[in-house]
């Protein structure tokens, strides 16, 4: 490990799944538990007191459910980032989940390897979906009405390119080598188009790709 540990709060309302996560993790040289949480409301208070770097998130909790715990934690300045875990997969929860500003969402029958994966990832600013969600969030997406009103007139032909890609699910590492620039290129203008659409991260950029009709999901109609 070259840097400082990546800080981890857990909300669950299930001791036992908090116990075996925080196990798993603590074993982990780059990841470090530091607060519990059993519901939603918890969550939000031990996020602000601990400022972790990322939350594991259980959406069915008692109190305030994940989803608003999300909304919560991140509607606030230098707010951690969300991953989602539960076990449903159910289009409205995803859908809202990101909504909410969640910048990952993972079943908890997802291995090891791919939760501690998705915290990395996921603490590095990138995003991570357990693949049977992303196939549902895309189905939900093509149901949905197309909105038009995201002001992405506001943004250059080559971050409409970069929008399209990360909508796509594309690292930063795969659009570098698709548009023939830089990763730190790439992270610019990743900047840029969330600042311009007053984005907190770039899974909100992705729904908004999706709203907006800058790329329509595979088989979807219009």
């Amino acid at each position: 490990m070259t840097g400082p540990a990546i800080r981890v709060l857990l909300a669950d309302d299930q001791p036992l799944v908090r116990a075996g996560l925080k196990m798993f993790l603590s074993a982990q040289p780059d990841i470090e538990v530091i607060a519990e949480a059993a519901d939603g409301r918890e969550a939000v208070d031990a996020a602000h007191e601990h400022a972790p770097d990322v939350v594991l998130m259980d959406v069915r909790m008692p109190n305030v459910d994940g989803v608003e715990a999300t909304r919560l934690i991140t509607a606030a300045p230098d707010a951690p980032r969300v991953l989602v875990l539960t076990t449903f997969d159910l289009d409205e929860i995803v859908y809202e989940a990101l909504r909410a500003g969640a910048s990952g969402f993972l079943l908890k029958d997802a291995s090891e390897e791919r939760l501690t994966t998705a915290i990395r990832v996921v603490a590095d600013g990138g995003s991570m979906f357990a693949p049977s969600v992303t196939r549902r969030l895309i189905e939900e997406f093509a149901r949905r009405p197309q909105k038009r009103d995201h002001h992405l007139d506001r943004l250059t032909d080559r971050e409409n390119q970069v929008l399209r890609l990360l909508a796509r699910g594309q690292s930063n590492a795969e659009i570098s080598a698709t548009l023939f620039v830089s990763e730190n290129t790439v992270k610019t203008h990743v900047a840029r188009i969330m600042m311009k659409l007053g984005l907190r991260d770039r899974v909100q950029a992705v729904v908004v790709a999706y709203e907006a009709g800058v790329v329509r999901p595979p088989g979807a109609s219009g």
